[in-house]
Parts: C-alpha cells; structure tokens; sequence
C-alpha cells in the first residue's frame, strides 16, 4: 500500500534519509495487523510501533551524542581550543538581553500580586539565575588557588 501523501514516513521521522527497512517492515505488519484485529487493537499497535521509532530515535541521537563528544575531546586533546573558548561573547550578551526581556513580565506579574515583596524575590531569582550562569561559563570566576582541572573527571 502507497503511503498517504501528506502523511510522515519512516525516513522522515527516523531522520535517516535513507530506508530503513526493518522500521518499514514494522510499519506493514502493524498495518496488517491493524487489519486483521481491527479497531480495539488500534492504540495498542500504534504505541508498539512507536516505542520501536523512539528507540530508533535514541539509538541515532546516542550515536551522534557520542561523535559530537568525541570530536569535541579530540579537539581539546590536540590543544587547538580549550572547552572554556568556546563561550563566545554574543552567547553572554545574547543571556543578558534575554534576561532581561523575561524580567519585565516577571516584575509585573510579581510585583501586581505581592507587591514589594514580590518584586524583591523575583528580582532575586533573576540575579541568582544569571550569577549562577557566570560562575559555571567562567573559568576562573570563584576558584581562587586551585587548579583547573584536566577533566570533568578529576574534580
């Protein structure tokens, strides 16, 4: 049976591009079965062919995690950038902006209900939020008379 023309396929939703030909024959027997047990089955067959797409899913977004990983350590280990490079200034900037667009509603909605108080918490956590962010993209921000560390590892 032709696919439905504005229905996924396999390939789109698996993002391979490629045929996948074990998930396309899951597809035709769950259709056949769909078939042959009729309605009441329905759900339960969609939501086992499902789990086989998010283990698919998983199983390639594992695989590209893990090359990322390895290109990224490659890179460190030739020397030719350091992780702490790599928190560019438009990402700081880009934090900050954002920041505070999202403090203007916070310090409304805060401040129309709880009045002062309110607008003090709100401004708290905004100001937790983002010192929080520079102390974890800063290097050396905090960590008076250590070492860095050579890896996540060795903390």
């Amino acid at each position: 049976m032709p696919p439905h023309p504005r229905l996924p396929t396999v390939d789109s939703m698996t993002g391979n591009g490629t045929r996948d030909a074990e998930l396309n024959k899951e597809l035709a027997a769950t259709l056949h079965a769909r078939e042959e047990l009729g309605e009441e089955y329905e759900s339960a067959l969609v939501d086992s062919f499902l789990e086989k797409v998010e283990q698919r899913l998983d199983g390639a977004v594992d695989r590209r995690v893990r090359r990322q990983l390895a290109e990224h350590q490659m890179v460190v280990a030739r020397g030719t950038r350091t992780p702490e490079s790599t928190d560019t200034w438009g990402e700081r900037f880009g934090f900050g902006i954002v920041s505070l667009v999202l403090a203007i509603p916070l310090s409304a909605i805060s401040g129309g209900i709880a009045g002062l108080p309110g607008l003090l918490v709100a401004w708290a956590g905004i100001a937790a939020v983002n010192g929080a962010w520079a102390f974890r993209n800063s290097p050396g921000f905090g960590r008076r008379g250590k070492k860095p560390a050579d890896s996540d590892w060795d903390e």
